[in-house]
């Protein structure tokens, strides 16, 4: 799911998050919703980046694995089912 922090309807959320720390960004912006919103966009963007490439991976062990299947078939196959 991809997002646009510009495109969308915003509305207004309830968030519990240190008072000292809100204190301390303050002093750095005077639009804490939009650093916010900017910062969550970046985190989601990073988090859909990284299961992607454990998708990748995944995707790449179960080839693998099914390569070897193919090559020289189960350890299973040598033994009879009871």
């Amino acid at each position: 799911m991809e997002t646009s922090a510009t495109s969308t309807r915003k509305r207004p959320v309830n968030l519990t998050i240190n008072e000292a720390l809100v204190a301390q960004a303050k002093a750095y912006t005077n639009n804490l919703s939009a650093t916010m919103e900017s910062l969550l966009a970046e985190f989601v963007v990073r988090e859909q980046g990284a299961q992607r490439n454990r998708q990748r991976v995944a995707d790449a062990c179960a080839d693998d694995w099914n390569a070897v299947h193919a090559a020289g078939g189960s350890f299973a196959d040598e033994h009879p089912t009871l």
